[in-house]
């Protein structure tokens, strides 16, 4: 049993399997479940350990709470984003009650890497700043920085990213296990990968994070299509609940300093290819509600075919757009991370509800975009392959600002 968990602690399952595989007690099902995670079959992992967690004993609840962590990080490498947190959270208790503070901080990790999925940022940065990864071993300080810069990548803090993915490199190096390290080369991939598209003067060119954040500390008045918002240095105004104005306020922004006309802005805001004079009318409305929710960072004045932008106190105006724009680009932004996805996790992750998703990755699948297996609560969503440049990176989320 010694022997399988040090196989398991240095990344060996098999070598762990060859030694407890014909046992049928509760610690030798416990290190098959965790053997088979480690090996991709998830499914039969999650049946072991919780066979495991029914064969101990009422005396044994340290065994229990860790066959709880276990089952947890399960779910969290299939995106079963719904497990109960609170059982998590009585496990890491009965951790930290029993002096195991390695599985304890494991568990928090585990928290953490779910909030950051999900988007609650905040909350995520604030549990990880009660952890000291000092005392930890050299896998528990990987995850630690991985963490770090998983939230420094979606703050749009680029530097501290790479600073942290540095240590983690450093530390994965240190527990010598192949998959952290990969982990640790996944996320620095994500990090040189186009994050955004930059639209200024009819001209297009790709931009990494470290691009974007320099971007929104200049003094330029940025409409984020990322976000649906538009911002200059002093203010930003969002248009989250509000498509049609942003459309109208994005359609300036990339003609700037031109204008665009009239039967251009009803055709993107309105999708109509007639122009008569009540979609006139329908624009003039509409443009006036976006001069109102633009007054403190630009001005919308009408030309004699149209209408043009005019920045308050930027020097200039650029659209920042996704690297893949389509109708559903923020499903397949979290599908392009390789793992398979429920979707009532996607619905969790996007703040959408789940027939809205399911309505989506339905037409993602006719298009041929995106694959899926499994039946009912089991079927789960991959992409076959990553759709050009898509990135969870600039989804919604807290700017720098907030």
């Amino acid at each position: 049993m010694t022997a399988a968990a040090r196989a398991l602690a240095a990344g060996d399952p098999l070598g762990a399997l060859n030694r407890v595989a014909l046992r049928d007690d509760a610690p030798a099902l416990a290190l098959r479940g965790i053997a088979m995670a480690q090996l991709g079959e998830l499914v039969r992992a999650k049946a072991l350990l919780r066979s495991a967690a029914r064969a101990f004993g009422p005396k044994e609840a340290l065994a229990r709470a860790r066959c709880v962590v276990a089952e947890a990080e399960i779910a969290l490498a299939s995106r079963d984003l719904g497990w109960p947190a609170k059982a998590l959270d009585a496990a890491r208790t009965t951790l930290e009650e029993h002096g195991d503070r390695v599985n304890a901080a494991h568990a928090r990790y585990l928290e953490i890497r779910r909030l950051l999925l999900i988007g609650h940022l905040d909350e995520a940065e604030h549990r990880l700043a009660k952890l000291d990864p000092t005392p930890l071993p050299p896998a528990s300080r990987a995850v630690h920085e991985l963490v770090v810069a998983g939230i420094a990548m979606r703050r749009l803090q680029a530097k501290t990213a790479r600073a942290a993915l540095t240590r983690a490199e450093h530390a994965a190096g240190h527990a010598a296990i192949p998959a952290l390290t990969a982990e640790v080369d996944s996320a620095r991939l994500l990090l040189d990968t186009p994050a955004a598209r930059l639209i200024t003067g009819g001209e297009e060119r790709f931009l990494l994070l470290e691009d974007v954040e320099v971007l929104l500390a200049s003094k330029a008045l940025v409409v984020d299509a990322c976000r649906h918002l538009v911002r200059d240095a002093r203010a930003q105004v969002s248009f989250a609940r509000r498509p049609v104005l942003f459309t109208l306020a994005r359609a300036l922004g990339e003609a700037w300093p031109a204008d665009v006309s009239r039967e251009m802005l009803i055709a993107r805001a309105f999708r109509l290819k007639l122009d008569d004079e009540s979609h006139r009318a329908r624009l003039r409305v509409e443009l006036g509600r976006l001069r109102a929710a633009l007054r403190t960072v630009a001005g919308v004045t009408a030309t004699k075919r149209g209408f043009a932008l005019v920045p308050r106190n930027a020097p200039e105006v650029v659209v920042l757009a996704r690297p893949v724009e389509e109708k559903q680009a923020a499903v397949l932004a979290f599908l392009a991370d390789g793992e398979s996805w429920s979707s009532s996790a996607l619905a969790l992750a996007l703040g959408a509800s789940q027939r809205t998703v399911q309505r989506a990755l339905d037409s993602l699948a006719a298009a041929g975009k995106v694959q899926w297996f499994g039946r009912g609560r089991a079927r789960r969503w991959i992409t076959p392959s990553v759709p050009g440049f898509a990135t969870s990176l600039l989804l919604p989320a807290p700017l720098p600002s907030d």
